[in-house]
C-alpha cells in the first residue's frame, strides 16, 4: 500500500475492542520503526512513547477518570465516565512525551534558535504520533487521539515511574475497530493551498 492510501485509512476510531489483529511483536515493530524514521530538527530524536497494555492500560485509564472525576460536577459525569470507559475497553494505549532534557541541551547548544527548540520538539511529537496512527491504521487497528494532559502528568509519572524529563503530549487508545466511522468532509482546497508561479 502506498503512503497516501494508507493515510485515508487512518481516522479517530472510538469505538475500539481489547483485541488486536496483529500480534504485540508486530505492534512493537511499528512503534519502534516509527520512533526510528519519523524527522525531528537537529535530529534530536526528543521523542518518547510509554506503550501500556493489559493491567497497565486499564489502570491508566482508572487514574485519568479519577482525575476526571475530582474537577467535572457529579451530576454532568455521566458522558465523561461513558467516553473513558470506552477508551479502557481498548486493547492498550500509547502515551506519548517530549524529553525536555533533549531541548534543554539543545536550547543551550544553539542559544540563537532556544525558542524554536520547544516547539521543534512538539512538532516532531506530532509527526511521530501521525506515523504511528497511520502505520496502525495500515495494519488493522484502530485508534484515536486523546489529550487529558497536564490534569494527569503528576499520577502518570508517579504510577507509571515515567522519566521526570519527560513532559506528557497525548494519549492514543488502541485497538480492534468495531464500528464503522463516519463520512468525512473537508474544506476546498483552493481554501487552503496557495500555488504561486
Amino acid at each position: 500500500m502506498n503512503w497516501i492510501d494508507a493515510m485515508k485509512l487512518r481516522r479517530s476510531r472510538y469505538n475500539l475492542s481489547d483485541k488486536l489483529p496483529i500480534s504485540e511483536e508486530k505492534l512493537q515493530n511499528i512503534i519502534e520503526q516509527c520512533l526510528l524514521l519519523a524527522p525531528s530538527a537537529f535530529n534530536s530524536q526528543s521523542a518518547r512513547i510509554v506503550l501500556l497494555l493489559g493491567e497497565k492500560h486499564k489502570q491508566f485509564w482508572e487514574l485519568v477518570r479519577a482525575c476526571l472525576r475530582a474537577v467535572v460536577p457529579a451530576d454532568k459525569f455521566a458522558p465523561t465516565d461513558t467516553k473513558i470507559s470506552s477508551f479502557s475497553a481498548a486493547y492498550g494505549t500509547i502515551l506519548y512525551y517530549d524529553d525536555m532534557d533533549t531541548v534543554a541541551r539543545l536550547q543551550a547548544q544553539f542559544a540563537a534558535y532556544k525558542e524554536n527548540f520547544p516547539v521543534w520538539a512538539h512538532q516532531a511529537n506530532g509527526m511521530l504520533q501521525f506515523a504511528v496512527w497511520t502505520a496502525l491504521a495500515e495494519a488493522g487497528v484502530g485508534a484515536s487521539l486523546q489529550h487529558y494532559n497536564p490534569l494527569i502528568d503528576e499520577k502518570v509519572q508517579a504510577a507509571f515511574s515515567v522519566n521526570p524529563s519527560w513532559k506528557l503530549v497525548a494519549q492514543m487508545p488502541f485497538g480492534l475497530a468495531v464500528s464503522e466511522t463516519e463520512e468525512k468532509s473537508y474544506l476546498p482546497l483552493d481554501s487552503r493551498l496557495c500555488i504561486e508561479r
